[in-house]
């Protein structure tokens, strides 16, 4: 199994950037793709989840409105969608996956992490 995020960068505050995780490997649709992020100095925080058979999408509550998950079925791809972007958005953010076909906590294969930067 593997996730590849990409899509990180440089933006200014207010602004927007959208970032993905392609995800492959996987040989059912029972899981679940989340978002984490890191900022420097923090704990690793909880973004977002989508349910990969339903895409039921579940959201850390101050990102709702914002943040905007999704999947492209097709292309085995979760997207997030970042707006109104703020400097405290700026963090190293990580797509996980959840196996166990009923939540989105429990992570079993991370991807690499792709930086996003909000300048103030």
């Amino acid at each position: 199994v593997q996730l590849q995020a990409s899509g990180g960068g440089l933006v200014q505050t207010g602004g927007s950037l959208s970032i993905s995780c392609a995800v492959s490997g996987l040989t059912s649709d029972d899981y679940a793709i989340s978002w984490l992020r890191q900022a420097p100095g923090k704990e690793r925080e909880w973004v977002s989840c989508i349910s990969w058979d339903d895409g039921s999408t579940y959201y850390e509550d101050s990102l709702k409105g914002r943040f905007t998950i999704s999947r492209d079925y097709a292309k085995n791809t979760v997207h997030l969608q970042m707006n109104s972007l703020k400097p405290e958005d700026t963090a190293v953010y990580y797509c996980a996956v959840d196996t166990t076909g009923w939540g989105c906590y429990e992570y079993s294969y991370w991807g690499q992490g792709t930086q996003v930067t909000v300048s103030s």
